[in-house]
């Protein structure tokens, strides 16, 4: 079962990096994506539950790999989660999934993803409390911008939510 937890962690760290590419339909390069990642989460965290603490080698591939998929894998969730929200009765009609007025936002998500992950890898879970208010005051002054609030919250607890999940089956995997 560890061997299956450590694939499926490995398909979810590298599915965004190879279906990155745009081919075939525009609704598979935008949905394949979130979907195989959340499906391999979801294979990884069934096999977690039911595998023995890891030790050794394992242990050490557990933590790039739950890393690496954290990081990885939250863009397309990201942008599949500003996709949704953009088809709300409320949202702005702008297509583009990286319209709007917060930018280098998908750098400071990789890096948040890392930081969350690390964190909890780490068993020190105020690092998420500090990381998220190290970016809510960097952020601070670009806020007020029009729909800036919605974009920080949506990527944000996507983000975060991402990193979380994946961190929990990597700790399923080490106690």
């Amino acid at each position: 079962m560890t061997t299956l937890a450590l694939l499926a962690l490995g398909v979810a760290a590298l599915a965004p990096l190879v279906l990155a590419a745009p081919r075939g339909p525009r609704w598979m390069s935008q949905w394949a994506a979130p979907i195989v990642v959340v499906l391999a989460l979801a294979v990884a965290a069934v096999a977690a539950s039911a595998a023995a603490p890891v030790t050794g080698f394992a242990l050490a591939a557990t933590l790039v790999l739950c890393v690496a998929a954290a990081i990885t894998g939250g863009a397309p969730l990201v942008l599949a989660a500003f996709r949704i929200a953009r088809r709300q009765p409320d949202a702005g009609s702008d297509p583009r999934p990286d319209a709007g007025p917060l930018r280098g936002g998908r750098i400071i998500g990789l890096l948040e993803r890392a930081a969350v992950a690390v964190s909890i890898l780490a068993a020190w879970p105020e690092g998420i409390a500090v990381v998220l208010a190290v970016k809510g005051l960097a952020r601070y002054p670009e806020l007020r911008e029009p729909h800036a609030s919605e974009q920080f919250i949506i990527g944000t607890f996507t983000s975060v939510l991402w990193a979380i999940a994946v961190c929990g089956t990597g700790r399923a995997l080490i106690t």
